[in-house]
């Protein structure tokens, strides 16, 4: 069926960043589907956040479950216009450790190929099978937006610098992560160049959420800000975008 309101599906969306910018899209009018892997959590998260929010099933890491998301939206609505692929995880077994005892632990030589692949497996590869599944329905709508989450921490460009402030922590988990992300999300966007489908990268920031223990200096309504900004970009906003709040570039 035809919705008055514009559809947006967020993964990871019971929590953090993603909640915030369920609850600020919701409050902007628009019908927001709150992506969550525990359907309870999902649930919980649509009542806080109140009218305007849905609650959807949708395990990145599980093929099934993003089909049976995808399914769902088919039937109820037919299309979607804006996916923010926002699911993130930074680890799987820092546990107590500092994190310069993790930084050790997860350097190229040492890190455990297990740990790479659990947070690639989230990060990386959840985003693509998400980004497969509803690039039909997106192609439905007549003002579509696909917004990646990714990290400066990502940039390429920024932590061959030696003078990066974050350029001694590269590591293959989580920054290098987010650099793959960069980089299926530029082939999202070559492939869709020739479309009317917008596709943007944007940083959040170092946010206080659980992806960081809680460590970060930003708050999570300062963290959503371009999120929302570009989520709400209108069918002349730019495409082929990495930015951070308020539409500054990050390097590549």
């Amino acid at each position: 069926m035809k919705h008055n309101k514009r559809i947006v599906l967020i993964t990871g969306a019971n929590q953090g960043v993603g909640l915030q910018v369920a609850k600020e899209l919701a409050a902007s009018e628009h019908l927001v589907l709150v992506g969550s892997r525990h359907a309870g959590r999902g649930e919980s998260a649509a009542r806080e956040i109140g009218g305007g929010a849905i609650a959807l099933q949708l395990d990145v890491t599980d093929t099934g479950s993003i089909a049976l998301a995808a399914e769902r939206i088919g039937t109820e609505f037919g299309y979607l216009d804006v996916l923010i692929n926002n699911a993130a995880i930074s680890n799987t077994s820092k546990g107590n450790s500092s994190l310069q005892e993790y930084g050790q632990r997860t350097r190229a030589s040492t890190v455990s190929i297990d740990e790479v692949r659990a947070v690639w497996d989230t990060n990386v590869f959840g985003a693509l099978a998400v980004y497969q599944a509803m690039l039909p329905l997106l192609r439905k709508s007549s003002d579509a937006r696909i917004i990646n989450v990714s990290s400066g921490v990502g940039s390429l460009t920024a932590n061959a610098d030696p003078g990066y402030p974050y350029h001694a922590m590269f590591s293959p988990v989580y920054p290098a992560s987010k650099a793959a992300l960069n980089a299926i999300t530029l082939a999202m966007m070559i492939e869709l160049e020739s479309t009317d489908i917008k596709v943007n990268l944007v940083s959040p920031g170092y946010t206080k959420t659980n992806l960081n223990g809680y460590t970060g200096t930003d708050s999570v309504e300062d963290g959503s800000r371009e999120v929302v900004r570009v989520a709400m970009l209108g069918p002349e906003g730019p495409t082929g975008t990495f930015t951070k709040w308020e539409d500054s570039s990050i390097p590549w």
